[in-house]
């Protein structure tokens, strides 16, 4: 894995920020909030690491595969609200806006997505999303 800026938006590089989390390319450390969560599974849509999208799925809601879209390039994030997800929280809520570009030009992914966490490591729930 090059050092370069991660891909999450938050200025570090990737070793230090969400490549330490990566299960398929990276560490694989549990990441310690929701919102790192949140920011590890993004860098991980745009390097298409599909081992760390699994593996940080919540049990309950994973699909038996999250292929990565070719098509598709994620080019930035930005957090709009966190509730809770922190170490001393069980649960937690990140809203993000996630920019991309397709065939169809560029585009933006809006969601409210939900985390768990379960033995000390957090997992991604679900989310209610909209296509920009």
């Amino acid at each position: 894995m090059t050092d370069r800026r991660c891909p999450c938006g938050s200025g570090e590089r990737l070793s230090a920020c969400c490549g330490r989390y990566l299960a398929g390319t990276g560490e694989g450390k549990a990441a310690p909030t929701a919102e790192a969560l949140m920011r590890s599974r993004f860098t991980a849509f745009a390097l298409g690491d599909e081992t760390h999208l699994l593996a940080t799925w919540h049990p309950d809601t994973r699909p038996p595969s999250c292929p990565p879209d070719s098509d598709t390039r994620w080019l930035f994030l930005t957090i709009d609200d966190v509730v809770d997800g922190t170490p001393f929280h069980a649960t937690g809520v990140v809203e993000f806006t996630a920019v991309y570009r397709d065939d169809g030009g560029r585009g933006e992914l809006h969601e409210r997505s939900r985390f768990e966490r379960i033995d000390g490591r957090w997992y991604y729930l679900d989310g209610v999303h909209a296509m920009r």
